[in-house]
């Protein structure tokens, strides 16, 4: 058993809940986290470091607040929307045509990457599909009228694989 599991099991519940909140406060400090999306913003994070860190993978750097369809950019000027699940499906893609629409879709990334987490948000692996996939493999969300994306089998094996802590498929 690690030192901090020992420590977490002597204290209080109470403690344990302040103990929380001080860890959202100092992940605040150290913008890993930036708004009340915290899965999506370790997820954000998380990729950002795993790329910049990975020999042969581009640099990223994150996109300025509030840019719509994406959250990292790349030197060379290519777009990343990050999507954290810790389920079978992605959050939502805002922006992009309904499915009756007879528009052509307007490109608004180059990449996608989907951060899984477990149940208890230990990362698990991080997939980069690129446009063409993310447009095969989009779901449409009638509650939320915008598109996600179905961790399958096909996603998951059609996918660049960039961490993988375990064999998920």
């Amino acid at each position: 058993m690690s030192k901090i599991k020992m420590i977490l099991k002597d204290l209080k519940n109470e403690d344990i809940v302040n103990l929380y909140s001080e860890i959202i406060k100092e992940l605040k400090n150290r913008k890993i986290i930036r708004t009340k999306n915290i899965l999506g913003d370790l997820a954000e994070f998380i990729s950002i470091e795993t790329y910049n860190k990975t020999p042969g993978l581009p640099n990223l750097q994150a996109a300025p607040p509030g840019t719509q369809n994406i959250d990292a950019i790349s030197k060379k000027g290519e777009r990343y929307s990050i999507k954290a699940t810790s389920g079978n499906l992605t959050g939502v893609f805002y922006g992009l045509n309904d499915p009756d629409s007879n528009n052509p879709e307007l490109q608004k990334f180059e990449f996608v990457l989907i951060v899984i987490f477990n149940n208890e948000f230990e990362l698990q692996r991080i997939l980069e599909i690129n446009w063409n996939q993310f447009l095969k493999f989009k779901r449409w969300h009638k509650t939320m009228r915008a598109w996600n994306l179905s961790i399958t089998k096909e996603l998951i094996t059609s996918a660049k694989t960039i961490y993988s802590k375990v064999d998920i498929t």
